[in-house]
């Protein structure tokens, strides 16, 4: 028999926990992590510091462990005074020495080359060694790829030689994108994975799924009648994606010139984006529940022709110029970089999703280095009224929209029109706007620390699947290899500081439309 709610007749479903059942308790067993590249750049700028804020904020038990591995030679002592300076660094807390104090006690280091299997009985030796039960008694590993891609089969088969992937201890296997060079390395990565590990046992950790914005999307959606209902191709005339970032690409000149515009970005954080806005809902707020219906947009994404990809996708590099007054150098001109790069730093195309929800609604999108300013934003432009009933002819009026501003800022945004005061029939726009800060007066949690919380309690809804991975791939592919078929010849095509090369304009303006900006 159904349940209903008899206030407002809404159906319960099985999945949804009722009033008198608390919720699983907020807690993280006591777990080690091993981070292969323990020394390294991700390490030192982001999981350390992220680590010991979450040991700061109480958020880990006493019986954790964190174990570095890698090649450098060195004792704990010496790692642990690397990752002080580091959180000292890159932290965004005033640093707290006699928390580090406490903290650092908990920092283990293992010297070894990955390729040799002596590293391997050290190290199943130092989990033994460290390594405390839960309360259920059993032990939880979790390992961190925090290496370059090309060094991560050896280190998976040499895991897996020695043992240490499943059996007495609950192990989790945390890969960072790129997942993959193309759907066919992809494919390749996923099958030496899985060839260790159960999938659920893998976290393919996408950061941009851990801002509190892109997680409320799906709330914003699935908890407001007042939009759900014109979520659609009816009402809804065109979606925007902008992830602009200001910087360049810093010390990753190699890095860049094998990866691109396109694999660095496209291929997950804004694939995600897409996902989250286009979804059907989920039957249940549970992790696979979640990412069967993303995967559904993933496989829906109408596939380009040649003259698709020359007609609705714009390629650019940034040349030099000024960001916020400051010069900045060219693409070329970086570290790592050939002086003669065709590597795209910027990206603005048009998709379509196949499906009775979206039919004929564009998704523009657009992302790329050195652009005007760091800003991330979703808008929903919606369709105007068939007849024009108010505003003069002579004004161009301003559709509805809504954006989901994610950073820097965490906004939403609701622009309408309004009679003009003491105006006859003159429409005037205006924004209603929510702030995350000033609402709930309290910090974000940053994106690495939700998804470390989530890997430790072994929560992968904001984790990517690996037939959604394999389907993004296969909806760019096409687009990869007709770029690289087809170099560009007019490279550097945009200025440093500017909002990417004009074509990315055009693209809209050919549509009679235009991007949208707060």
């Amino acid at each position: 028999m159904t349940a209903v709610d008899n206030e407002n007749g809404a159906v319960f479903s099985k999945f949804i926990r009722t009033c008198d059942i608390p919720g699983p308790p907020y807690m993280i067993d006591p777990f080690v992590m091993v981070i292969f590249g323990g020394s390294g750049d991700l390490s030192r700028r982001k999981l350390l510091p992220a680590l010991f804020h979450l040991y700061s904020e109480n958020e880990l038990t006493a019986g954790f462990s964190i174990l570095g591995c890698g090649r450098s030679r060195m004792e704990d002592e010496q790692f642990r005074a690397m990752m002080k300076d580091a959180v000292r660094q890159f932290g965004d807390e005033p640093f707290d020495e006699a928390g580090w104090d406490q903290f650092s006690s908990h920092l283990f280091f293992l010297s070894g080359a990955f390729e040799e299997d002596e590293t391997y009985d050290r190290l199943e030796k130092k989990l033994a060694e460290i390594s405390l039960p839960s309360q259920k008694g059993d032990k939880n590993v979790l390992y961190y790829m925090a290496i370059p891609s090309q060094m991560m089969p050896t280190v998976v088969e040499k895991l897996k030689e020695h043992n240490l992937c499943k059996g007495a201890y609950r192990r989790k296997m945390i890969v960072e994108k790129p997942f993959g060079y193309d759907r066919a390395s992809a494919v390749e990565l996923n099958t030496l994975l899985t060839g260790a590990f159960d999938e659920h046992q893998i976290y393919r950790i996408d950061h941009y799924l851990g801002k509190e914005t892109v997680q409320n999307i799906i709330f914003f959606r699935f908890s407001n009648s007042l939009f759900e209902h014109l979520w659609n191709s009816q009402y809804i005339d065109n979606v925007q994606i902008t992830v602009a970032e200001d910087i360049g690409i810093e010390q990753r000149g190699v890095f860049y010139e094998e990866t691109g515009v396109v694999r660095d970005i496209v291929q997950n954080h804004i694939m995600q984006l897409i996902a989250l806005i286009a979804m059907e809902p989920p039957i249940g707020f549970e992790a696979e529940f979640i990412r069967e219906e993303k995967d559904k947009v993933f496989r829906a994404i109408r596939p380009m022709s040649d003259g698709d990809i020359d007609r609705f996708m714009v390629r650019g590099q940034y040349a030099p110029g000024r960001i916020h007054g400051v010069p900045a150098a060219g693409y070329r001109e970086e570290k790592g970089v050939a002086g003669d790069s065709l590597t795209p730093t910027f990206f603005a195309g048009k998709f379509f999703i196949a499906n009775w929800r979206w039919a004929g609604v564009p998704f523009y999108v657009r992302t790329g280095k050195r652009l005007a300013r760091r800003v991330t934003e979703i808008w929903i432009q919606f369709k105007q009224p068939p007849l024009r009933l108010f505003g003069r002819t002579c004004d161009a009026l301003e559709p509805n929209a809504l954006a989901l501003a994610i950073q820097p800022e965490e906004k939403i945004y609701l622009r309408f029109g309004v009679k003009y005061p003491q105006a006859i029939d003159k429409i005037y726009p205006v924004t209603m706007t929510f702030s995350y800060q000033d609402t709930f007066k309290s910090k974000m949690h940053p994106a690495y620390e939700r998804l470390l919380i989530d890997c430790m309690r072994g929560d992968l809804t904001l984790f990517a699947r690996q037939d959604g991975i394999e389907a993004t791939w296969e909806a760019l592919d096409p687009l990869i290899a007709r770029w690289e078929d087809i170099p560009s010849s007019d490279f550097p095509n945009y200025r440093a500081g500017s909002w990417g090369p004009v074509e990315s304009d055009l693209l809209l303006q050919n549509d009679g439309r235009c991007w949208l900006t707060e």
